[in-house]
């Protein structure tokens, strides 16, 4: 547990590949970018993970209708690199927009609206 080296190798050798193979606002690339960003968030480098993130939250809202619950993991994700930097209000203003999404697009009971 815990080897962030080997896991951004594989996503970068993973992501790569994507690159090569896919159109540059396919949502497999935006996850990509978001698995890369995980993994530097887990690491505390906040600045890195906040660049990845918004690099899958640029593709997503190409890809994506504006309701797709991807989209509000997209909004959910930076939220969380702004709260674990301490800003919180700007980490309010994303998970804010993200359960946005998540009320139109999931039913009411399910576990992303409880959260």
């Amino acid at each position: 547990m815990g080897d962030y080296s080997k896991a951004l190798e594989f996503y970068e050798k993973a992501h790569q590949i994507y690159e090569k193979a896919l159109p540059p606002n396919h949502p497999h690339l935006a996850t990509s970018y978001s698995n890369i960003g995980q993994v530097y968030n887990n690491m505390s480098d906040y600045s890195k993970a906040l660049e990845l993130y918004e690099k899958d939250l640029e593709i997503t809202k190409k890809a994506l209708p504006s309701n797709h619950p991807d989209l509000a993991t997209s909004y959910n994700n930076i939220g969380l690199v702004y709260n674990n930097m301490g800003d919180y209000s700007k980490a309010l203003e994303f998970y804010e927009k993200a359960h946005q999404i998540y009320e139109k697009a999931l039913p009411p009971n399910h576990p992303h609206l409880a959260t």
